[in-house]
């Protein structure tokens, strides 16, 4: 069951609720504007194995995180980012007519008008994370989507390149921690942007953004804390911030918390303002 934190801040699981099946791609919608977002979304996307429906992004930016096949099911083995590596092959991702290699720690850019369709060679199904900023106005119920075959051409010539991988961004420090950008205006996107961050463990002071944020814990245990109110997380746990609520997220384990995020509107992860 969500739990909703002071200020309208929110924890839930990935696979919280009831799905949308829209043929072989199933949908957890767990942030939106329905449970309080101004703007942004965040769902899960689990493709299986074989070639999926396309995904018509009409009206907003929205940015992609690839967890890997069976993400929170078992040990999959991890890389040496922490990570989940691929049960077999990596998948192929088709923007349009455009064709990538995608493997586990990857972020992908799709920009307005674009369809992304996904051939999953794995023999179980593939994990994604999706944000939409700002998110449509029909929700994510009314998912745009139909059936395609695979884009004849497979060249990747886009310029910026809409697919980044984790383990070739700058690790940047702040403070104890440390953060990657995946995507930003670098790759396209002006108005979000997606970044990983470590957490070590203790808990730093509470601070607020002046933007809409939601977190997706890749690893690790602790609390998330609004005001006074606060709740576990831990692997596979969605975050809602709403803009300019104090919080702090809590490493109550002995590694690393490690955590996605997006952002909206864009900016630096580094940028917060402490609570006097």
């Amino acid at each position: 069951m969500a739990i909703v934190l002071e200020g309208g801040c929110r924890v839930s699981e990935m696979r919280e609720g009831a799905p949308v099946d829209f043929g072989s791609l199933r949908v957890w919608p767990q942030i939106g504007r329905d449970v309080g977002a101004q703007a942004i979304s965040l769902r899960v996307l689990e493709f299986a194995p074989g070639l999926s429906p396309g995904l018509r992004n009409e009206t907003c930016d929205e940015i992609l995180y690839v967890l890997g096949p069976t993400w929170d099911r078992g040990r999959p083995a991890r890389s040496r980012l922490g990570h989940v590596q691929a049960a077999n092959n990596n998948a192929t991702v088709f923007i349009d007519d455009r064709a990538f290699a995608v493997e586990p720690a990857t972020g992908i850019y799709l920009r307005p008008g674009q369809t992304l369709t996904v051939d999953n060679p794995n023999s179980e199904s593939l994990v994604m994370i999706s944000s939409q900023c700002p998110e449509p106005l029909n929700g994510p119920s009314a998912l745009p989507l139909s059936p395609t075959m695979p884009p004849s051409s497979s060249s990747a010539s886009l310029d910026p390149l809409p697919i980044v991988r984790l383990a070739d961004r700058p690790s940047l420090p702040t403070a104890d921690r440390w953060y990657r950008v995946l995507v930003d205006d670098e790759v396209g996107s002006t108005q979000v942007t997606q970044f990983v961050g470590s957490i070590p463990p203790g808990r730093a002071p509470d601070h607020f953004h002046q933007y809409e944020e939601v977190l997706f814990i890749l690893r690790g245990q602790g609390r998330m804390w609004a005001g006074e109110t606060n709740t576990s997380i831990g692997a596979g746990s969605c975050v809602y911030l709403p803009k300019e609520q104090a919080h702090c997220v809590e490493n109550t384990g002995a590694d690393e918390l490690r955590v996605l995020g997006v952002f909206y509107p864009a900016g630096s992860p580094s940028v917060r303002y402490e609570v006097d």
